[in-house]
Order: structure tokens, then sequence, then C-alpha cells
């Protein structure tokens, strides 16, 4: 019971999955074998993914010779958030809000810590909520902090400034 992030394997295929048919979102479907392919993804795994994900209405198959998947919405409409409720439960990686709370009702000399936790659940599923495909493929560099990405200009230049810096 801490608030550190565990993401399933699964969870983490799911998502892998998901940046790759937002990345090809304007060429039609992929098939299943491109798709483990280009993410390096174990196939058989990625069908049962990709089926829970076609039940949920998250992604769609087309039958045939040019057939595979492909999402149902735009990359901007699909937050991380719901693939991950999906996977993985709600928002299982951040510990249970509920029983965080019962916590912090009963356990008082740690009351502070475990509002902690609770805070650090709900910031994380924050910006799991809003944060889309699309601005997972938008800026593939590296990220300091979720409010950086959103000052397009200025945001997405330092990451790379800084990290040229760095590696000198």
């Amino acid at each position: 019971m801490t608030g550190a992030m565990k993401i399933s394997q699964k969870g983490l295929y799911a998502l892998q999955a998901m940046m790759m048919l937002a990345r090809h979102y304007h060429q039609g479907a992929i098939k299943i074998r491109e798709v483990a392919y280009e993410e390096n993804l174990p196939e058989k795994f990625l069908e049962l993914i990709l089926l829970e994900l076609k039940n949920a209405r998250i992604v769609e198959s087309v039958r045939g010779a040019k057939g595979g998947y492909q999402l149902r919405r735009d990359p901007s409409e699909i937050r991380l958030s719901e693939i991950m409720r999906l996977i993985d439960s709600p928002l299982a990686p951040f510990g249970d809000a509920e029983q965080l709370r019962a916590l912090i009702d009963r356990d008082l000399p740690h009351r502070a810590l475990y509002q902690l936790f609770l805070d650090v659940r709900d910031a994380a599923a924050n910006i799991l909520e809003n944060t889309t495909l699309a601005d997972l493929i938008a800026d593939p560099g590296p990220r300091k902090g979720k409010r950086a990405a959103k000052k397009k200009e200025k945001g997405s230049v330092l990451p790379m400034v800084v990290g040229v810096q760095k590696g000198e």
C-alpha cells in the first residue's frame, strides 16, 4: 500500500500498441503482425489486448486483405485514463482511493502520510485523464513535467536544450 506507480505488462503493451495505431491513424487499418513488429510485442498477447480494446469500442477491426486494427476515434479524443482503466482496472497503479480514505479516517497519527499518498494518486489520475494519445505521439522527447508540454512553443524546446547540455 504505497503511492508508487505500477503498471502491468499488459497495460504497457496496450499503451504501446495504441501509440502505434495513433501514429498511423490516417493510414487505415494496421495488421496485428505490423503492430507487434514495430513495437516489439508478442503477437498472441497483442491479439487478446486488441480484442479487449475492440470490445470496449476504442479500436475497430477491418476484415480482408487490407484488414487489421485502427482507432475508432481521433487520437486527440482517446485519454490514457480510458485505456488504463480498461486494462488495469480503475487506476490500480495508484492504490485504492477508498482504502486510503479509510486509513486517513482511522489512523490519525499517520493521517498526513496517507493524505499525501491520496494526493499523489489524484494528481497521477488527473495527468492520465488530461493526456491523450495525440499528446504522447506529438512530443516523443524527454519530458520534465506535463505542464511544460502544455505550453507548446517554449515547453517542447526547453527539454531538448537541457538534454543536450547534460549529454556533453
